[in-house]
């Protein structure tokens, strides 16, 4: 990790003992992509600002430990990330829903190695509710459009109507919003990525399909 970024996340109050955590995350990374494709290979290269970064700023939108559902995990984001931060506050897990035997594999060995608290299912997504009774926080990255990321999160919506998603976006994001009211209506905050100005992070609360 370049020193400059390192101050980067302690100037957001990230600790060292987190910061090895993610270092240690880093290099099992590193030795897995070599054989399993985890990211896009152009984004590789880049992979504490694109993918690390942005996804540790989930934790600065929600501080609070609480049990998480990650869907699609893949590489490990945000979901490995994420249980790295409650590793340290010693509360909360992240529950990552991979149906890939290869990325599930790593992602078991990725919080082996950072002792993360977290879970793997290898299961399809629409499965998954059937094994994770509830959940207080819901998270996907660069995994479908918003309207189906509203159908996937619903099973879990309707157990706990305080159910709050954080869904990273791209420039695209409000096409997406737009086309996903048809079916839904949510409460919505958009952060600006702190990685990437044209992205953002859609919070939604109070999911419903509209009848």
């Amino acid at each position: 990790m370049q020193k400059s970024l390192r101050d980067k996340l302690i100037g957001m109050g990230v600790s060292r003992e987190t910061l090895d955590r993610l270092e240690t995350f880093a290099d099992v990374f590193n030795k897995w992509a070599s054989v399993i494709n985890l990211v896009a290979p152009s984004t590789k290269s880049d992979l504490w600002e694109r993918h690390i970064l942005d996804s540790a700023q989930l934790m600065m939108l929600q501080p609070n430990p609480g049990q998480w559902v990650d869907l699609g995990s893949g590489g490990g984001f945000p979901g490995i990330v994420t249980a790295i931060f409650l590793a340290e506050r010693g509360d909360g897990q992240v529950h990552m829903v991979e149906s890939n035997n290869k990325k599930a594999a790593f992602l078991r060995a990725a919080l082996a190695a950072t002792g993360g608290r977290g879970a793997v299912h290898a299961v399809r997504i629409e499965t998954a509710p059937d094994l994770i009774a509830s959940c207080d926080y819901l998270s996907a990255r660069a995994l479908a459009e918003l309207d189906l990321l509203c159908a996937y999160a619903e099973p879990w919506a309707l157990r706990n109507p305080e159910l709050v998603c954080y869904l990273h976006k791209g420039r695209d994001y409000r096409a997406e919003v737009e086309k996903s009211h048809r079916r839904w209506s949510y409460d919505l905050v958009k952060h600006t990525s702190i990685v990437e100005p044209d992205s953002v992070v859609l919070e939604i609360r109070r999911l419903q399909k509209i009848s």
